[in-house]
């Protein structure tokens, strides 16, 4: 009877420290994956959005610093994507109709930053930005052409992106929020759209009383 008990207390006592491990090296329990660990550093160390030069389906030429004094809600897709992309930008759109009108093009934008430059030319862009609303002014789709700007931005804000050879990519997908100046501030679920839309409604609330 003392030795069927001690191997319980010895089987508590190893499932605790399991526990406690766990919770260590995933800092708290919120760190469960690379993606999640990914995402908490970027919230946590909030990077400034480089200064790279985007071209969108209009034809325009301009530096990221023209979206300054508002929030841009970024994603980034490749409109060859036939999956996960698709998803993204549907659910893009139905937060962009939850923002309340009086933000939308005021105090924030919504951008789609293509990294696949080559093939995601203006006209490309334009037919893709159809098929979700998007009216390309306040919700615009654009390329980074120069390949060293693009590579900066995608590791500064922790965008994996993998091609697989045959043209298509591998890739993580978020919502990202910048502020007016410029900082990264939150990355959001996307598969989560009513949070994401109050989340970012909170924050212009906030910033309209302050």
């Amino acid at each position: 009877m003392v030795k069927k008990r001690r191997n319980i207390v010895a089987i508590i006592l190893t499932l605790l420290f399991g526990v406690v491990l766990f919770y260590i090296g995933t800092d708290g329990f919120q760190a469960y994956t690379a993606e999640s660990a990914r995402t908490k550093e970027l919230i946590e160390e909030q990077p400034e959005f480089p200064e790279v030069t985007l071209e969108d389906s209009n034809e325009r030429v301009y530096p990221f610093s023209a979206f300054e004094d508002k929030y841009v809600m970024l994603t980034f897709i490749y409109t060859s994507c036939t999956d996960v992309c698709l998803e993204l930008e549907m659910n893009l759109a139905q937060v962009y109709n939850q923002i309340p009108a009086e933000y939308i093009g005021e105090d924030i934008v919504f951008l789609s930053i293509s990294f696949d430059p080559t093939r995601d030319d203006p006209e490309t862009l334009t037919k893709y930005r159809n098929y979700f609303n998007s009216d390309g002014e306040t919700w615009r789709m654009a390329r980074i052409a120069d390949q060293e700007e693009l590579d900066y931005l995608l590791d500064e804000f922790g965008v994996i992106v993998i091609p697989n050879g045959n043209g298509d990519f591998t890739h993580n997908s978020a919502f990202y929020l910048v502020d007016p100046n410029g900082t990264l501030v939150d990355v959001m679920d996307y598969t989560k759209i009513d949070e994401a839309a109050a989340r970012v409604t909170s924050i212009l609330n906030n910033e309209e009383e302050g």
